[in-house]
Formats: structure tokens, C-alpha cells, sequence
């Protein structure tokens, strides 16, 4: 409680017509994450690999990482996927993607990497256009202008704090189309990158599934798990959040991811459903009328923001909210680690 002398000061201040300073309030976490989210859906649509769409959005992207201060480029590579069309005859399309890749540099050399695709699903069959999967009206809201909104509020939030380690952001390219973004990047890297880059975290559709999922490569040492996993699962308990992992196996789908094999540590976030009882590890997605494959993946009908604010009132914002109540001090641990007497 205040004083009497206190009250009698703040009077006197009010009375004399002196103004106080007032401060902005500081958004609520996610916030950001969700504008960007929206932002991205709703203007650049159909973001496929080499298309005018996946270029203003590089672009855009790069635009934003600049703005914030970060040393900030935008990659471009050749790449390619398979088209089979109805006559059973496989056709091989040629395309120039594009990557954005922006960074602030540490005390020392070692980094951590944050990647999230920008891309969405280009149809690679007939039958992937008859069922309105993929093509030029597809939002990509779940899928996945989601971990691109998150990473640009982790940007924007770590843009101006000290960092022991450098922290870098990768926007992706490619991701649909067998991964080939990741590999282009790795096959780019340096032996110096690779020595120092000491966690990749990748985040993907983030908003659909019913839990988020903080799950560690097949190949990522324990220690190094305990760090990174089982913090932010610490951290998501604390508030509450309803977030969980899934031990990856070898066989497993979500082992497959190439900074794994390539033998990086990996922490991967997304929401999803997964049947913990299953032997084969393989993903489950809870079904419904709405999502009757219990998710909307390149479902151009059902990965846009109409349908997902209707059929999922709230999930965007809880979900971008959470995203980052976990990952902001869980990257900011990790970039300013504590240093022990």
C-alpha cells in the first residue's frame, strides 16, 4: 500500500501539472506471432517452391529479419520434384526456390539455428489438383505460415538482447518437395558452420493438432535432450500448456528429418497427435467431420484461416501464445547460458 506521504507526492505531481512518463505496453506473447501468421495466409497464398508467391514472400520475409537488425540474405537454389500425372507417366519440374536466412552474431562463434518452411505443397499428381491439394489458393495457415509467424516474433523479442551465442533463422524453401531446402542448406554449410552450430530447432504446423509436441532427433545425445526438450516441457508444465514428446525411433517418420541424419542436434515443435502405444511410432490424428483426416494438410478447403477460426475458435491465438511463452525463454536460456562458479 502507499504511504500518506506517497499519495500526498503523487497529488502534488498531478496537481502542479507535471506529466508522467507513459510506456507502451509490451505485447502479450504470440501476439506478433498471430499478425505475421494472419499476414502471411492472407497475402501470399499458393507459396510454392519457385513461384512468384514463395519469391514476395522471401522477400517479405527478408524485408522483416532487415528491419529488426539482423545480417539478412536471401538464397536462391535449384531444385526439383516429380509430377505423375493420370496417364501414369512421372514428369520432372525444374524450379528455383528461394531461402532467407538472417543472423546476429554472439561472443563466441557457436550458434543455434531456428528454422520454419516457407513454402507450401506444390500438387504432384492429377489427383492432388482434382482434390484441391496444394496448388495457388492454398493459405498454408497450419502448414506453414504458422512457424513462420513464431519465428518472427523470437526474432523480433531476441533482436536487442546480449547473446553469449549467435542465434540464426531460416526461412526455408523447398521443405515440400523431399526436404531439399534442408539439404541444399547443409550441403552449403562450412565446416566451420557445422562445428558451430550447437541446436537446430525447426518448427512446423503448429496449430491443428491437439498437443504441442517438443520432440528431440533419433540422433541428439541425451544430455543435449535434457537441455532442450525437457526444459521446454518444464516450461510449458509451469504454465500450463498442454505439451508433450515422442521418443523418435529409427524407423520412425520424424527420424527421417535431414539435420538429424546429418547428425545435428534437433529439437522439432509442432502440434500433432500422436498414439503413444503404437509400436512403428507412427503418427495418429484424431478425426472429426472437420478434419476428417484429424488434420488439414494441404487441404486447400480446410488449411485457411476462414475454416480454422471456425471450426477451431481460439486455436490460432492459443496457439501462437504458447508457442512462444515456451520458446522465448527457452532460446534465451540457450543463447545466455548460466555461467557456473
Amino acid at each position: 500500500m502507499f504511504s500518506t506521504l506517497r499519495l500526498i507526492a503523487l497529488a502534488a505531481l498531478f496537481s502542479s501539472g507535471i506529466t508522467l512518463p507513459v510506456y507502451a505496453a509490451t505485447p502479450a506473447p504470440g501476439q506478433f506471432a498471430e499478425q505475421q501468421l494472419r499476414h502471411i495466409a492472407t497475402w501470399y497464398p499458393g507459396r510454392m517452391a519457385g513461384s512468384p508467391a514463395e519469391l514476395l514472400t522471401a522477400d517479405y520475409l527478408l524485408q522483416q529479419f532487415s528491419e529488426m537488425g539482423y545480417k539478412s540474405n536471401k538464397r536462391d537454389f535449384k531444385t526439383h520434384y516429380e509430377y505423375h500425372d493420370s496417364d501414369g507417366h512421372s514428369l520432372t519440374h525444374n524450379v528455383t526456390a528461394s531461402s532467407v536466412i538472417a543472423a546476429r552474431a554472439g561472443r563466441e562463434p557457436q550458434e543455434i539455428v531456428i528454422v520454419a518452411h516457407l513454402d507450401t505443397w506444390s500438387p504432384q499428381r492429377d489427383s492432388d489438383s482434382e482434390k484441391n491439394i496444394g496448388g495457388l489458393r492454398l493459405q498454408g495457415v497450419d502448414d506453414n505460415a504458422s512457424g513462420l509467424g513464431v519465428m518472427l516474433e523470437l526474432a523480433q523479442r531476441l533482436s536487442k538482447i546480449p547473446l553469449h551465442y549467435g542465434i540464426r533463422f531460416v526461412a526455408m524453401s523447398a521443405q515440400e518437395s523431399d526436404q531439399h531446402g534442408t539439404e541444399d542448406y547443409i550441403a552449403r554449410m562450412s565446416p566451420a558452420e557445422k562445428k558451430n552450430t550447437l541446436l537446430v530447432v525447426t518448427l512446423d504446423s503448429l496449430i491443428v493438432g491437439d498437443r504441442l509436441y517438443f520432440n528431440s532427433g533419433a540422433n541428439t545425445p541425451l544430455p543435449i535432450a535434457r537441455q532442450t526438450r525437457d526444459r521446454a516441457l518444464t516450461i510449458a508444465h509451469h504454465y500450463g500448456i498442454n505439451a508433450t514428446s515422442h521418443r523418435a525411433a529409427k524407423h520412425d517418420t520424424s527420424a527421417k528429418d535431414p539435420f538429424d541424419v546429418a547428425g545435428f542436434p534437433l529439437l522439432s515443435v509442432r502440434a500433432t497427435n500422436w498414439d503413444l502405444g503404437k509400436k512403428d511410432g507412427q503418427q495418429q490424428r484424431a478425426r472429426s467431420a472437420h478434419f476428417p483426416e484429424g488434420t488439414s494438410r494441404h487441404q486447400t478447403e480446410r488449411d485457411n484461416l476462414i475454416y480454422l477460426d471456425r471450426w477451431l475458435p481460439g486455436r490460432i491465438t492459443l496457439r501462437t501464445r504458447d508457442s512462444v511463452r515456451i520458446l522465448l525463454p527457452l532460446i534465451t536460456e540457450l543463447t545466455n547460458p548460466t555461467k557456473k562458479e
